[in-house]
This record gives structure tokens, sequence and C-alpha cells, in this order.
């Protein structure tokens, strides 16, 4: 290793974020996995829990000693579920290490909020709404001299992307959002489950969580802290028999201000997303409908919008954004959010 490295730490090495940020790491030019813990698995070589890691990232899984991590690496990346993540952040945080939270328990503003959805006490209450919320897109600054980032949620960023920025321009309505997403089952994690069963996940579309899932609330929660608009999102998730990727279909109802045809709807909508994301690499407002596969293993975004209705009597605005879940839904997020923090080019590791 080279003495410049920047080393990283990986907390929670079983799952499939897990093995997204080392695949990653192998590729990126100055950072390198140093470290890898696990309490199931200690000793194993992280290749065992990861075949495809063979040959290539061998390090053996550590027990969680924050302590002893913090002499091995600079950052952490905390895979953790919710609930169980928040008091190994604080420990790392403590022991002088930056970290990256990949769970929701820094990602709201208020404790409250957040002990309603995950019906969890907070191990680390006066950190809530204090924490930076991990989209450089809007919250570089922040993110660059943060002590820990909150990494999003796959499902909110394929709707605070296209949304967010029309919000802030008042050009659609704040009361009247409906978000109908379909993600690939690696968004159900590797722990087996009875929905994500192969016989039970192929060959079949499924609603779930209707009405009631924690990404609704945090879609909503960073729409209005970005736009400083109050804002309702009905949010919808399906299950889709693919092994990666979300497509978003939302729905919002244009204000006077957007325009009074179709098209003069769709181009100030278009021209609001392509002036809001300038200059972001990631970021990519096209004429094209977009589909899974035109993102798939990238931290790429695209994003497009199409309005119904006619000259006289224009619909809705139908906004469309992709993403990869495990990439610019995750992992990926959490590279781009490392360079930023240890002032690297943000697409370092992520030119693919």
């Amino acid at each position: 290793m080279k003495s410049n490295t920047l080393r990283v730490a990986l907390i929670g090495s079983t799952g499939y974020t897990a093995l997204e940020v080392a695949r990653l790491l192998l590729v990126h030019p100055q950072a390198e996995l140093t470290v890898a813990t696990s309490r199931a698995d200690e000793g194993k070589p992280l290749s065992e829990i990861h075949p495809s890691l063979a040959g290539r990232c061998e390090i053996a899984l550590q027990p969680f000693d924050p302590d002893a991590i913090a002499k091995q690496a600079d950052v952490a990346m905390c895979c953790l579920p919710h609930g169980a993540s928040a008091q190994s952040v604080k420990e790392l945080a403590d022991a002088g290490l930056r970290v990256i939270d990949f769970s929701a328990d820094f990602r709201l503003s208020s404790v409250e909020l957040y002990e309603h959805w995950y019906g969890v006490t907070h191990p680390w209450p006066e950190r809530v709404g204090n924490v930076v919320y991990g989209m450089p897109e809007f919250f570089a600054d922040q993110i660059a001299t943060a002590d820990v980032v909150a990494n999003p949620g796959c499902y909110p960023t394929s709707a605070i992307m296209p949304l967010a920025p029309l919000v802030k321009a008042g050009l659609i309505q704040t009361t009247d959002i409906i978000v109908d997403s379909k993600s690939g089952v690696s968004g159900a994690g590797r722990s087996p489950k009875l929905g994500t069963l192969y016989c039970e996940a192929n060959e079949q579309i499924a609603a779930y969580s209707v009405a009631s899932h924690r990404h609704g609330p945090e879609m909503q929660d960073l729409i209005q802290r970005i736009s400083g608009s109050e804002v309702e999102v009905l949010f919808t998730p399906h299950l889709t028999p693919m092994d990666r990727g979300i497509l978003s279909t939302i729905y919002v109802r244009p204000t006077d201000a957007a325009g009074s045809t179709p098209e003069a709807i769709a181009e100030k909508l278009m021209a609001t997303l392509r002036q809001t994301y300038l200059g972001e690499p990631f970021i990519h407002v096209v004429d094209h409908l977009p589909s899974t596969k035109h993102v798939a293993t990238t931290n790429h975004v695209q994003m497009t919008v199409r309005v119904s209705g006619t000259s006289n009597r224009p619909g809705r605005a139908i906004l469309v954004c992709a993403i990869d879940n495990l990439t610019k839904g995750a992992s990926g997020a959490a590279v781009q959010n490392m360079n930023v923090m240890f002032g690297m080019n943000q697409s370092s590791g992520l030119s693919g």
C-alpha cells in the first residue's frame, strides 16, 4: 500500500452493499480496503463470504473493535442494519474515524420521526438531525467536513433527484406527488426471506409496504430540506424479478409557473433539471426514456420528463428516473461521499 492511500474499513461485510464497496475499492486509484469486520464470520477471508472476490481481496474478517479499527483505517463504511448501526457509528466516531453510515439511523431530521417509523429507541439521539445527508449534488460543502455522513436510501435517491429541484423552483404542486417505484431483488438484502426466494419472486411483480414503507418519509423529509417547502409524497414500491436497479415513475401536477401547454411545461421542467445538475458527473437529464439497463452497475442517474394532456388542457407531468440500487443507491454513493470527504475527485473509482 502506498503511504498516501486512504485506508477504508468495512463494518458488516456479508451483504450485497459490502460486496459492492469491496468491488469499487479494488479499482479506486487512491483508496484501499484495509479492514473488514463480521461478528458471525470472524477469521474467514472476505473472499469466502463473497466468492467473486477470490484472488482479489483475501483480507481476514475481524471482530468489531473501534480502537483497533482506528489504527488501521481512516474512514469506516458501516453496512449494518438500522437500529444496530447507530451505536457502532458512535463508537467508531468516538475512536477518531470518519464514518459513512448505510443505515437509516441518521437520515431523518428528528428523533420522533425516526422512532415512529423504525420502532426502536435511538442510541445517539443528539446527532439525529445533525448528520449531513450524503447527496453531494446538494450537500457537498457539509460532506467535505463531516465526521459522520448518512448515506441516502436507494428509493429516496431515485425520487429526490428529479423532485427536489422542481419543488424548489415552484414548478410543481407540493400536495399531489405520487412516486411509483420498481426495484430489483437485491434491494431486500442478502438474508433469506420468503418473498425473495426464486420461486416467489420470479415471473411476477408485486407491490409491498403500501402506504407504510419507511423510505416515503425520507423522500418527504429530504425534499423539504432541499427545497424549503413542505410536501406530501405518496410512495408505493414494487419488487421485480431482476437482480438490481430501480425505476421510479413520478406523477406530479405542474404549477402555472411551469407553462400553459404540455410542450412548454416539459421544456421548462427539463431545463430546470439540466441547470440544477450542470457539471454534476453522475446526473444525466436525457431525452429518451431511462431504463435500469442504462445505468446498471454504475453510479449514474438518468432522468427525463413527459407531460400529458392537450395544448388547451395540460395534465400531469411524469418524471422517470433510473438508478442502480446497489451503486448510486448505496455503495457507489458511499464512495462518492468518501471522495468528497477526503478532497478527491468525485468520480474516483466510479468512472465505469
